[in-house]
C-alpha cells in the first residue's frame, strides 16, 4: 500500500514574493491621488468600500466558477487577491499575516479548527 508523502518543499517563495510585491506596490500607491490612483481612490472611501469590494469580487470568482468558464475564474481570482491586498493594508495587515495562521493550521484537520473557532467565538455552540 502506497502512502502519499508530503514534498519537501514548498512553493511559497515564488507566491511570497508576487504577494511581497503587490503589497509594496499598493503601499506605494495608498496616498497617491485617488484622480490618478485607483488603489488612492479605495483608499480614500475607507476599509468598509474595500471590503464591499471584496465581497464583490468573491462573488464574482464564485459565479465564473459555477459557469465553468476557467478563464474568467482566473481573473476573477486575481481581482479577489488584489482587493484584498488592499483590504489587509487597510487594517494594517499583510499576507504574512494570513500565510502565518496558514501555518498555523497545518496539519490540523479543517472540522476540528473550524470547531475550535466556533467555540471561541460562540461557546453555545458547541452545546
Amino acid at each position: 500500500m502506497r502512502h502519499w508523502v508530503r514534498p519537501a518543499f514548498r512553493c511559497v517563495a515564488m507566491t511570497d514574493d508576487r504577494l511581497r510585491r503587490l503589497t509594496e506596490t499598493i503601499r506605494a500607491r495608498r496616498m497617491a491621488d485617488p484622480d490618478t490612483s485607483y488603489v488612492a481612490r479605495l483608499f480614500a472611501k475607507g476599509p468598509e468600500r474595500i471590503a464591499q469590494k471584496v465581497g464583490e469580487e468573491a462573488v464574482e470568482a464564485v459565479i465564473a466558477a459555477a459557469k465553468g468558464d476557467a478563464k474568467a475564474l482566473t481573473s476573477e481570482a486575481a481581482d479577489l487577491i488584489f482587493h484584498l491586498a488592499v483590504l489587509l493594508e487597510s487594517m494594517d495587515l499583510s499576507f504574512d499575516n494570513v500565510l502565518a495562521e496558514l501555518d498555523r493550521r497545518e496539519g490540523v484537520s479543517g472540522l476540528t479548527e473550524k470547531a475550535a473557532r466556533l467555540s471561541v467565538t460562540d461557546p453555545k455552540q458547541g452545546a
